[in-house]
């Protein structure tokens, strides 16, 4: 097959990539709540003569397009789940239900892997092997939807995987990745610390949960500097502490919540350890009492060597040589992790910044969006890669 014909036809089918796309946008639904979207996308499948199983570790969607000719069998993954933020853009696809938007490009991720099995799925006679378009839910929240998806059968006989995910605030075109790991394990806890109320003017016959608390906030800041290994890195943040409603009044209770971001899973067995170690510490040089809900979120994401440099290969061809950068390891998580602990695969960002700097906001911000002829560049890779795999 000719890949320049194929990148022709996904060029003429763009205009439909977008309509789906603003579609996608205007009808957000939530993380484990989503009903009309994975039968958008199973309808549109269907249509197009693809094998499709739905309810798929719950609400996701797979197509399996099979080749005409021996091969691999390869899989691309996009997600379709939104955020409960409210959408402030001024634009003609502004999310339509109150509360809840797009705010992270997994419309231009559906989008664009409908794209690329329309064209696919024209030429599969001539196509080697096998291509897997996963639709996955629930990327946004733990327990995610990857894990139920890959128990439920989304990878059998799958060879390889590849994903993408469109990125706002860089350049257009740009397409970043690196061997190894490249986002991070991301956990959560929150932390009740239970004193013992009583008047303000009276500290001595109670037991004050907010002077424990915000010493226990600098005591878990020393588990990074003192505790792991400098050439290692992790994260551990405090986001939120509540306690007490009147300025006069010692609370009975004070409750932290944070996260702990770590790469290496002995460092983030320690720092689940240590949290937990500090925090007893604490609470008991103070007389308060405590609990500790420690929720281990998704594994850090590696992505494999050979596929790595494969892939950069494929997207010098498209983007050019200069703009195929290696990606900074990054402390965000994401669920793709748990492909690539099955089989070999490689996670890829494509720069999509708008070209007004005015209306570039950052992932998860009310006024997100992005430049959507990044949807064409990565239809094109995701061809070039099912092409060229076997």
């Amino acid at each position: 097959m000719d890949i320049q014909q194929l990148h022709k036809e996904l060029e003429d089918l763009f205009p439909t990539m977008v309509e789906l796309r603003r579609d996608f946008h205007q009808h957000p639904e939530l993380s484990f709540e989503e009903v009309e979207t994975p039968k958008k996308i199973a309808n549109y499948l269907k249509n197009l003569g693809l094998e499709v199983r739905t309810g798929v570790g719950g609400r996701g969607v797979v197509g399996t397009l099979r080749g005409g000719k021996d091969g691999k069998t390869v899989a691309l993954r996009a997600d379709f789940d939104a955020l409960p933020i409210q959408d402030e853009k001024d634009v003609s696809y502004k999310s339509t239900v109150p509360g809840k938007m797009h705010a992270c490009g997994h419309d231009g991720h559906t989008a664009t892997l409908l794209g690329v099995a329309t064209v696919l799925a024209k030429y599969r006679e001539h196509l080697a092997g096998n291509v897997v378009f996963i639709h996955q839910f629930a990327e946004e929240v733990p327990p995610g939807g990857a894990k139920s998806m890959i128990e439920d059968g989304c990878l059998d006989g799958v060879d390889v995987i590849f994903g993408a995910h469109l990125q706002s605030t860089l350049p257009l075109d740009h397409i970043y990745t690196r061997e190894g790991y490249q986002m991070a394990a991301a956990d959560s806890f929150t932390i009740q610390i239970q004193g013992k109320g009583g008047h303000g003017a009276d500290p001595h016959k109670g037991i004050d949960p907010i002077v424990t608390a915000s010493q226990l906030v600098v005591h878990l800041q020393n588990i990074v500097s003192r505790n792991v290994d400098p050439i290692k890195s992790a994260v551990l943040t405090v986001g939120s502490i509540h306690a007490g409603d009147i300025g006069n009044v010692i609370p009975e209770t004070a409750t932290l919540k944070g996260t702990v971001r770590t790469f290496d899973p002995d460092v983030r067995d320690l720092m689940e350890k240590r949290l937990k170690q500090v925090t007893e510490a604490t609470c008991l040089a103070s007389g308060a009492s405590y609990d500790v809900d420690y929720l281990r979120g998704y594994d850090a994401l590696w992505n494999h060597a050979e596929e790595v440099a494969f892939l950069k290969e494929i997207a010098r061809e498209i983007v050019g040589k200069d703009q195929v950068k290696e990606a900074k390891p990054t402390m965000g998580g994401e669920d793709f992790c748990y492909y690539t602990q099955k089989v070999p695969g490689v996670f890829f960002n494509v720069g999509a910044r708008l070209s007004d700097p005015e209306r570039v906001y950052p992932h998860h911000h009310p006024r997100f969006d992005f430049n959507e002829e990044a949807m064409l560049t990565t239809a094109k890779i995701f061809v070039s890669v099912v092409l060229n795999v076997n």
